[in-house]
């Protein structure tokens, strides 16, 4: 959530800096609505100064025996008290639409971020390895999983639907693999603190990470007991300290959690996105982190690095790429992806999201520090990246280490997690 204090001093400044996200979006109603809201609450407030000197008036007039007078005071206080109920009312309703505008504008984007509508327009930042060459034509990774009997869309879809996955034998052994390799990588590599979090969260979490209100569709959601199914394990962390002052000594906080994610996903799939590419549930290790406002940047090259060290071992050719405004997400100011090959669609799939979210997530869950004893508390920033998520992952290692006869050479470094070193048909 931005600072209505800020927008306030700059809207100009901020308003252009939003356009660069969206050329329509603009702050007039927003800054309106500020402005009746500050009038309306001196208003009100010279009222109520003005009913607690009467009532020492009316006092003094009966304590005088003057009751005529009295009266007529009690009278026009009494409409007084009607004026401020009826301005009362109209602030709260003034401040209901302020607040719903206040919280569903995006982050600013930082200066670094490629400002353009197209998403296409990302800039890709460096590469690792070369493009994988083949022999024979590649199979994708669904007609793979299935010839291995490793994967069982048909049979997900009897259990839950459409769009649902289901790893059987090697397949699981694999999955399960990559989530070992991962929370042990960061945390004897990279210094994450491990976090096994609930699967579920409530409304707070949600409005914290900026879940709620935009992607309130989006989300699976629970009527019956107000919950909702966790999209995404960043979701879930950046409420582990909602509601707290920390201490600058405690910072940077370094937090990775493996979950299930869970995401309705609405809107027919295309061709290209069957299979693991794009599914309602998938398995995901987050990395997540509380820091000074004045270290996130470096912070977030540094988040990369390590969503980057632990995606190097598995052998992949990959990219990293700095998103333009258009295509980052609105808790966001800046965000690369880390983007895997995937040879039978020649073409990346991004595997990991890495985002500096600022204060803007903070603000709407009371994240604060205090930067040294006694001072005023400051909002945290709050970062997050993916590290690594699986399906996609699993579709470029089930591709890339194919062979001509059907199998798949695993990865070395899954070796020993897995129990073997070829899937063979």
């Amino acid at each position: 959530m931005l600072d209505i204090k800020a927008i306030r001093e700059q809207p100009k400044e901020i308003e252009n800096k939003l356009k660069a996200r969206d050329p329509a979006l603009s702050l007039d109603r927003l800054l309106l609505l500020d402005e009746r809201r500050r009038k309306s609450i001196q208003e009100v407030e010279t009222l109520k100064n003005q009913r607690n000197k009467a009532s020492e008036e009316i006092a003094r007039f009966k304590t005088a025996q003057r009751e005529e007078e009295a009266q007529a005071r009690i009278r026009e206080m009494r409409q007084t008290a009607e004026r401020i109920k009826t301005l009362e009312d109209e602030l709260a309703a003034t401040e209901e639409e302020l607040n719903n505008l206040l919280i569903r504008l995006p982050n600013l984007p930082h200066e670094s971020v490629p400002v353009s509508m197209r998403k296409e327009d990302k800039i890709v930042v460096r590469e690792h390895k070369t493009l994988p060459t083949f022999e024979f034509e590649p199979k994708h990774h669904l007609d793979l999983g299935e010839e291995l009997g490793i994967l069982d869309f048909p049979r997900a879809a009897r259990i839950a639907g459409a769009r649902f996955p289901l790893y059987k034998g090697w397949g699981a052994r694999l999955e399960m693999a990559l989530i070992n390799f991962f929370l042990d990588f960061h945390f004897t590599q990279t210094g994450y603190t491990p976090i096994l979090p609930p699967y579920l969260g409530n409304s707070e979490t949600m409005f914290t990470a900026s879940q709620l209100p935009k992607f309130k569709d989006d989300v699976y959601y629970i009527e019956k007991d107000d919950l909702y199914l966790n999209p995404t394990a960043e979701t879930l962390l950046c409420s582990l300290h909602r509601d707290e002052i920390l201490e600058a000594s405690q910072l940077p906080l370094k937090y990775m959690a493996y979950t299930a994610c869970f995401r309705r996903e609405a809107g027919a799939a295309g061709e290209e996105e069957r299979g693991l590419i794009r599914m309602h549930q998938f398995n995901k290790v987050e990395l997540f982190k509380f820091t000074r406002a004045e270290d996130s940047f470096d912070e977030l090259e540094s988040l990369v690095r390590d969503a980057e060290a632990v995606l190097q071992p598995l052998d992949l050719h990959y990219r990293v790429v700095l998103l333009p405004t258009s295509d980052i997400a609105a808790q966001s100011a800046k965000t690369y992806d880390l983007e895997v090959w995937i040879p039978s669609q020649r073409r990346y799939y991004e595997v990991s999201s890495c985002s500096n979210c600022t204060d803007y997530q903070a603000r709407r869950g009371s994240i604060r520090y205090r930067p040294e004893p006694g001072a005023k508390p400051e909002y945290v920033h709050t970062l997050n990246g993916s590290a690594l998520a699986t399906s996609r992952l699993l579709s470029a290692l089930l591709e890339t280490n194919q062979r001509a006869d059907g199998s798949v050479v695993i990865p070395e470094v899954l070796r020993d997690y897995v129990g073997g070193s070829v899937i063979q048909p």
